[in-house]
């Protein structure tokens, strides 16, 4: 479900003193995102968020959402948008979240805290 190797990347890339910052802006925009999938958007829009959230999930290390997302992003990309499920993803962005939310404290703790 998540990639801790990712997410440490990630934190070594922007630092420590960042990384929260980093957290706190993809899940606000993640936030909206799903909003936005949860009122079934039209077929352009559909793809673009799906995309949208598929980046963000893949490099903040929400893997199985990734995955999702582009599943669903390539059906909306092949007009196809009829055959996309939105539960599954506003699911798993919903647990993946709150797995990282609540692992995430414990995650660095022999290095410098967040």
């Amino acid at each position: 479900m998540l990639d801790w190797n990712r997410i440490s990347s990630l934190r070594d890339e922007v630092g420590p003193d960042d990384f929260g910052e980093v957290v706190d802006l993809f899940l606000e925009e993640a936030d909206s995102v799903t909003l936005t999938l949860a009122a079934q958007p039209s077929d352009q829009n559909l793809e673009e968020a799906l995309h949208f959230l598929k980046g963000s999930a893949l490099t903040l290390g929400f893997r199985d959402l990734s995955d999702l997302c582009q599943i669903s992003e390539t059906l909306a990309s092949k007009g196809r948008s009829d055959e996309i499920d939105l539960n599954p993803i506003l699911t798993s962005y919903e647990v993946s979240k709150s797995r990282f939310l609540s692992d995430l404290p414990g995650a660095f703790d022999s290095q410098t805290s967040l």
